[in-house]
């Protein structure tokens, strides 16, 4: 069991049935597209935000980085953690056709996957020695990945061998990267996709 004190939020009640069962925390759902009108949720989640502080995890399609999005803007000066889950491409079981976009969500994902998601954003990891010189946006444009010929090609094959989903922003990417790698580690990586994609 996963013991957290931040509030984590998702969209939607089968969501929260499927972390409850292996994290202890204050699971609040968004009901998906509702939070922009729900005022009572959002101060619940401002709440928490100010306090112990939020974790957003939220499906990996362009609906779930819009609520993500939105809360984000939202929570102004809160602390908040993202949690994202990896692209996979699936059905899931109480559903008789795929979302939109073909991805699992939360609720389909298995639970080593999800706990993994947790552990790539920082969530169960020690980030005392990486913070020290942490990689930057600048980092990501000198190794490729931003701003450059054939970057956004570049920052999938990064996305891909880091196992997260296309759909996130260059901010994300230098928030888990920070959780996962040293900035040497990372340069390492860069060279090991540029080369791959030379060859």
């Amino acid at each position: 069991m996963l013991r957290l004190k931040e509030a984590v939020i998702v969209e939607g009640k089968y969501d929260k049935i499927k972390l409850s069962s292996f994290i202890d925390a204050v699971i609040i759902p968004t009901n998906g597209f509702n939070i922009f009108k729900n005022k009572e949720t959002l101060e619940i989640i401002r709440y928490f935000a100010s306090g112990a502080g939020i974790i957003i995890l939220t499906d990996s399609d362009a609906a779930g980085f819009k609520i993500r999005s939105y809360i984000k803007g939202a929570v102004r000066g809160g602390k908040i953690t993202n949690v994202y889950i990896p692209d996979i491409f699936g059905k899931e079981r109480r559903k008789t056709v795929p979302s939109k976009e073909g991805k699992l969500g939360v609720e389909g994902l298995e639970k080593d996957l999800i706990i993994e998601a947790f552990r790539k954003a920082g969530i169960s990891a020690d980030r005392s020695d990486r913070l020290e010189d942490p990689i930057t946006r600048l980092d990501l444009y000198e190794a490729g990945f931003s701003g450059g010929k054939n970057s956004s090609a570049k920052r999938k094959m990064l996305l891909k061998e880091l196992d997260l989903p296309e759909l996130l922003t260059t901010s994300g990417i230098v928030d888990i990267l920070n959780t996962l790698m040293t900035k040497q580690e990372f340069f390492d990586l860069a060279e090991k996709i540029n080369l791959g994609k030379e060859n």
